[in-house]
């Protein structure tokens, strides 16, 4: 219970009243399950809620439910946490005043050059 509690072995040993390397010669197969000993302490607290809401305690019903339904959210988090983001597509170039007008310039040049190429040749066939 103190690996689900977040302890240190450090801490655990100074609880039990031994030295570490004894808590590590005689509890080593205990310390290798912290990751997955809060996950173990919550399925016994669900599993000690349910039989007891089986005996007809209506308190322990309630907590059942509500660990039920924090669990729910844990696996929705869980689920959200795991899927990718979709890509955003990438934010077009920001122009600034001097090179946008610089830019319609150009396009405006163009497009004289090309309006003075039509007549020309519209009076060049006559």
């Amino acid at each position: 219970m103190l690996l689900a509690l977040g302890w240190t072995n450090p801490r655990i040993a100074g609880a039990l009243g031994v030295t570490l390397p004894t808590l590590h010669k005689y509890y080593f197969y205990e310390l290798r399950s912290r990751d997955v000993a809060r996950d173990r302490m919550e399925a016994r607290r669900i599993e000690l809620a349910w039989e007891l809401s089986e005996k007809g305690n209506v308190g322990a019903l309630k907590e059942f439910g509500k660990l039920v339904e924090r669990s729910d959210r844990m696996e929705v988090e869980r689920e959200m946490a795991t899927t990718p983001k979709p890509e955003t597509p990438p934010q077009p170039e920001r122009v600034g005043k001097k090179i946008l007008t610089e830019r319609q310039a150009i396009d405006a040049d163009a497009d004289l050059m090309a309006e003075l190429e039509q007549e020309a040749n519209q009076h060049a066939r006559h």
